[in-house]
């Protein structure tokens, strides 16, 4: 799909969304428009303004005015790169992926496993983004996870999905795409993706591919659930991976399923608003990485701040209650590190090399 039709997809929003979209819409474009080094603006100028003005005041055909406000982006978009526009299109998912999904829209993202190094051999590990991510991110910042996992023998499969949708739902579409992938099986989950992982390890036929489930490792993943939901302040912080994704804070206040399923960790069907109890799988090393956005990792400043996103005890299932807690092979507690951070840091990569030459 090209960026043109990802945001064109939009307009299929405008319906509920009316003026609110449109000021959405208005936003990246004047992001994309906006000249190196000058300060960001949420509104444009010239013939462009007026064609968003008329569609606001114009709010019963705002659906059709929308797709004729975004065609005037056509030319700008071509300029835009691919992996610019799949941030944009990942963003939009985790926010409002549920309604994407449920009214057909174009911009939901479906489900598939991609290689991430096409020449590795070796048996498979699935690398499972976080909210408001896609695939292509394991890959950034001078830092190449999947290059580093081909280089130990391994096949890196980045999964890419709908992060807006109900874990559960996500699990379950991945529980019966596992089942194509052939041979020893591990499953790297950053964030959100290692909830994906275990609600996928639970929803599948245990003679199928969990018996060849070998590793499963989670990098700074809300086991017990976190304080995401509860305010889109740390939602702005996901969506300023890209300048093109900003605007879509302004969606920050309509949660979706998917960031809803956060709060208490809600994995299975029947599990809205409320906690899994799921034990990690038998049979399986499990590890955990965990981080302090504090210089140190004893004391409780260091545990209550986690990574900014998700508590230390949250990462590493530790729960007050022995029902709750999660019995990990190892974990690793990283100090001066950030959420995102999880997935480019060289001293997690390190743990994971360490981790994966014991299986």
């Amino acid at each position: 799909m090209s960026p043109l039709q990802r945001l064109r997809g939009a307009s299929r929003l405008a319906i509920d969304a009316t003026t609110g979209l449109t000021d959405l819409v208005e936003a990246m474009h004047a992001e994309i428009a906006r000249l190196p080094f000058t300060p960001a603006r949420e509104r444009t100028g010239g013939l462009t303004g007026q064609v968003y003005r008329s569609v606001r005041g114009v709010t019963r055909l705002v659906g059709a005015g929308l797709d004729g406000a975004l065609a005037t982006l056509a030319p700008l978009l071509q300029q835009t790169q691919a992996d610019q526009a799949n941030a944009v299109q990942a963003a939009l998912n985790g926010v409002l992926g549920d309604h994407l999904d449920a009214t057909g829209n174009p911009l939901a993202m479906p489900m598939g496993l991609h290689p991430l190094v096409p020449d590795a051999k070796g048996p498979a590990v699935v690398l499972l983004h976080g909210l408001c991510m896609h695939e292509g991110q394991w890959q950034r910042d001078g830092a190449d996870l999947p290059a580093a996992l081909a280089a130990w023998g391994y096949q890196p499969l980045g999964l890419r999905y709908n992060s807006g949708r109900p874990i559960w739902r996500n699990g379950q579409e991945l529980a019966a795409l596992l089942d194509t992938v052939p041979g020893p099986l591990t499953l790297l989950g950053h964030s959100m993706g290692g909830l994906v992982a275990r609600s996928a390890i639970a929803q599948a036929d245990p003679s199928g591919w969990p018996s060849r489930l070998r590793t499963l490792i989670t990098l700074g993943t809300p086991h017990l659930g976190a304080p995401l939901e509860r305010g889109g302040q740390q939602l702005q912080q996901l969506l300023a991976l890209s300048a093109y994704a900003r605007p879509l804070a302004l969606l920050a206040g309509r949660r979706s399923a998917g960031i809803r399923d956060l709060r208490h960790a809600s994995l299975l069907p029947g599990d809205e608003g409320r906690a899994s109890v799921l034990p990690l799988p038998d049979g399986v090393a499990c590890f955990a990485v965990a981080a302090t956005t504090a210089h140190e990792t004893s004391g409780s400043p260091a545990r209550w701040l986690g990574d900014g996103l998700v508590p230390v005890a949250s990462a590493l299932g530790q729960h007050r209650m022995q029902s709750r807690r999660l019995a990990f092979t190892d974990t690793a507690l990283l100090p001066d590190l950030g959420h995102l951070a999880l997935q480019t840091d060289a001293r997690v990569q390190q743990r994971l090399h360490a981790w994966l030459a014991l299986r």
